[in-house]
């Protein structure tokens, strides 16, 4: 079993910064791939980003690239989310989730979940 702890969220006004954290719990860490996904108010979940197991490859949703990076530390069992140039559209609950998947931006492939931290970003 693995347990995600998400931090960092908050009010920012827009063009501000956030970094948001998720720490994992279990000894399997190292060897899932890591994701951030996003549900606005009435919207579905959405992917936002991931990073593989060793942190070689990342991938962005079209609308965040650029503006965030995801990275992750394995020795600390955390990953990271910078979040840059922030815009009020990306106000959303920011979710972290494990998958043990190479690589997927499908969210019925993440196994685990974290609870959420809101972000909200004013105009």
């Amino acid at each position: 079993q693995v347990q995600l702890v998400e931090s960092g969220g908050g009010l920012v006004q827009a063009g501000g910064s956030l970094r948001l954290s998720c720490v994992a719990s279990g000894r399997t860490f190292g060897r899932l791939t890591m994701g951030w996904f996003r549900q606005a108010p009435g919207k579905e979940r959405e992917f936002v980003a991931a990073i593989t197991w060793s942190g070689g490859s990342t991938y962005y949703a079209d609308s965040v690239k650029g503006r965030f990076t995801i990275s992750r530390d394995n020795a600390k069992n955390t990953v990271y989310l910078q979040m840059n140039s922030l815009k009020p559209e990306d106000t959303a609950v920011y979710y972290c989730a494990a998958t043990p998947v190479y690589y997927s931006d499908y969210r019925y492939d993440y196994d685990y979940w974290g609870q959420g931290t809101q972000v909200t970003v004013s105009s």
